[in-house]
C-alpha cells in the first residue's frame, strides 16, 4: 500500500509431455515457432488484446511449441534453456509484427522505419531521402501526404497534436495508415472516444489498418523507451471496441439519401 506496484494475473495450462517427444534443433524450433506464433498473434489482435499485454500473452503459444520437444539443441549440441527460449519467442514476436508492415502503404512503411530510428525528432534530409528511395516513395510525396515537415536540411514526422483538426479522409488524395492512426489518436486525446468514432465511421474498413499499426508502433516505443508515445498507441487499441460501437451507432443513425423515383 502507498507504493507504485504492478499486479499481474497469469494462468498456466499444463499438459504431460509425450514420452516419445522428439528432439529439435534451434532452427527447427524457430521455424515452427514463427509459423504458429504468427497465427496466435493474429488471434490475439483480433480479440483486441492491449499492446502492453501482447508480449506476455505471446509467451503462452511460444512455450507451447518449446515444450512440445523433449529438448531443443543449439549449434553446439547444448540444450536450450527456458530463458533462451523466451528470448527467441520475443525475437519472433518482433518479426511477426514487422512482417505486418507489408500490408501498409509505402509512405507508412517509410514513416515506421523513420520513427524507429528518430521518433518525432528531426533528422538529416539526406538520410530521409535515401530511406524514401528504399521504401519507393519521396520526401515531397510524404510532405504532400501531410505526415512530415521538411526544411533547412531536416525532416521530421508530425506529432498527433500538430495534425489538422476537422480532417476528412474522404478528401485525402494520398491517404496513409500512418496519418490515419495519428489522426485517431489526436481525436481520441482531444475529444474522447466519440470524436475518434466519427473518424472511424468515415474511414470504414480502412480504420482496421490503424489498429494493426498501433500494435507495431507500441512495440517500437517499448523497445526504445518512449513511454509517452507508447501510452497513446496502447490507449487507442484499448478504446477500440467502444470506438467501433459508437462508430456503428453513428452510421446507423445517419440519415440515408432518399432514392429518386423513375419519374421524379
Amino acid at each position: 500500500m502507498g507504493s507504485n506496484a504492478l499486479s499481474s494475473s497469469i494462468v498456466l495450462t499444463c499438459r504431460k509431455r509425450m514420452a516419445e517427444a522428439p528432439v529439435a534443433t534451434t532452427r527447427n524450433f524457430t521455424s515452427v515457432l514463427k509459423h504458429e506464433l504468427s497465427q496466435a498473434i493474429a488471434l490475439l489482435q483480433k480479440s483486441n488484446i492491449a499492446p502492453v499485454d501482447l508480449a506476455q500473452a505471446a509467451i503462452g503459444p511460444g512455450m507451447a511449441v518449446f515444450t512440445r520437444y523433449s529438448k531443443v539443441l543449439d549449434a553446439e549440441g547444448n540444450s536450450l534453456s527456458v530463458k533462451q527460449a523466451l528470448a527467441l519467442i520475443n525475437e519472433k514476436l518482433d518479426e511477426v509484427l514487422a512482417s505486418q508492415e507489408g500490408d501498409f502503404d509505402a509512405d507508412t512503411r517509410w514513416a515506421v522505419a523513420w520513427f524507429e530510428q528518430s521518433g518525432f525528432e528531426a533528422g538529416e534530409f539526406g538520410v530521409a531521402e535515401v530511406l524514401s528511395k528504399a521504401k519507393v516513395t519521396s520526401i515531397d510525396g510524404l510532405v504532400h501526404a501531410g505526415i512530415v515537415k521538411a526544411g533547412a536540411g531536416k525532416v521530421r514526422l508530425l506529432k498527433p497534436d500538430e495534425l489538422a483538426a476537422g480532417w476528412d479522409p474522404a478528401g485525402e488524395k494520398r491517404l496513409t495508415a500512418w496519418e490515419t492512426v495519428h489522426q485517431l489518436i489526436r481525436a481520441l486525446e482531444a475529444g474522447g472516444e466519440g470524436a475518434a468514432a466519427e473518424l472511424v465511421a468515415k474511414l470504414g474498413t480502412k480504420a482496421e489498418a490503424a489498429r494493426e499499426l498501433a500494435y507495431r508502433l507500441y512495440t517500437i516505443c517499448e523497445r526504445k523507451k518512449r513511454a509517452q508515445e507508447a501510452l497513446s498507441y496502447n490507449g487507442l487499441v484499448q478504446s477500440w471496441p467502444e470506438i467501433q460501437r459508437l462508430a456503428q451507432q453513428t452510421q446507423t443513425t445517419s440519415p440515408q439519401p432518399s432514392q429518386t423515383g423513375l419519374f421524379s
